[in-house]
């Protein structure tokens, strides 16, 4: 049994970090859109908003 939960929190943990990399990613392009550097929440907000991830409905 323990195998298998180590197991699901890898796979947890990979998925959290493909998640958090791709929403970094296209926050950054939104900064630098907006001809910054320095990310925002907006650009954040924006990110989640274009791919609609993270949304409730």
């Amino acid at each position: 049994m323990k195998r298998w939960q180590a197991d699901a929190l890898y796979a947890l943990q990979e998925a959290s970090e493909s998640y958090l990399m791709e929403l970094l990613g296209h926050a950054q392009l939104c900064a630098i859109h907006a001809k910054r550097v320095t990310l925002m929440k907006s650009d954040f907000q924006l990110a989640r908003r274009m791919t609609g991830k993270g949304q409730p409905w």
